[in-house]
């Protein structure tokens, strides 16, 4: 057994003589305000970006791409793991969570643009991707480097995202559909781990949202705005 994981289980130990009276409340249900949908990347702490050690307050989802669709006999529907708070524990807010450099997005533009070879379930994940970045990429300026490029694509990845779940019949009317961008690359020039929103419920003018939103005024901010 590796030494990385023994590690683990020492620093689970902190964790449970920390949190032996904080499941008291939440031990047979749980009714959770935020469900966040994170890209899975070791760089994306995907509780601890929003300062939280409080079980039952956020149901966090991770996977590559920070995906809401998942596809089925019937089609492409919203992913179960996004789904199942906002059905069954009352959850009225959904953040997507992208992220600066993200490998999924990247993977993604690669096969959009020049073809690559992966394994069969990081294919599957990219497939599910790709419909929804190609406008994307075709909308990319032809002097960008690859680099920005990923970052545009970052976004736009965040906002097909937001897009789908606010056409869903499944989503309810009444729930708020946030995106927002971690950055850990100084691409929004700001500090290092800072949560950049980008769309409101399908609204992502910078001007707009800041003026409907002047408490979050400053932390309101895109890199493309296409």
């Amino acid at each position: 057994m590796r030494d990385e994981f023994v590690e683990m289980l020492h620093r689970n130990s902190d964790h449970a003589d920390a949190f032996q009276s904080e499941f008291d409340d939440v031990q047979d249900s749980q009714r959770p305000d935020v469900v966040t949908v994170c890209c899975s990347d070791s760089r994306v702490l995907q509780d601890h970006m929003w300062g939280n050690d409080e079980p039952g307050r956020t149901f966090t989802c991770g996977n590559i791409g920070n995906r809401v669709v998942q596809r089925t006999d019937a089609g492409r529907v919203v992913s179960g793991d996004v789904l199942y708070p906002v059905e069954h524990t009352g959850t009225e807010t959904i953040v997507v969570v992208g992220h600066t450099g993200c490998g999924a997005v990247t993977a993604t533009y690669d096969e959009l643009t020049e073809g690559v070879s992966e394994p069969d379930g990081i294919t599957h994940c990219i497939e599910l991707l790709k419909p929804l970045l190609e406008p994307g990429v075709d909308r990319l300026p032809p002097d960008v480097d690859r680099t920005e490029a990923i970052n545009r694509l970052v976004e736009y990845n965040v906002d097909r995202q937001v897009g789908f779940l606010e056409e869903s019949d499944d989503v309810p009317d009444d729930v708020d559909v946030i995106g927002v961008v971690y950055d850990f690359q100084d691409v929004y020039g700001s500090r290092r781990g800072e949560v950049h929103v980008i769309n409101v419920n399908g609204e992502t003018s910078v001007d707009a949202l800041r003026t409907e939103y002047p408490e979050i005024g400053s932390r309101i901010e895109r890199y493309w705005e296409y």
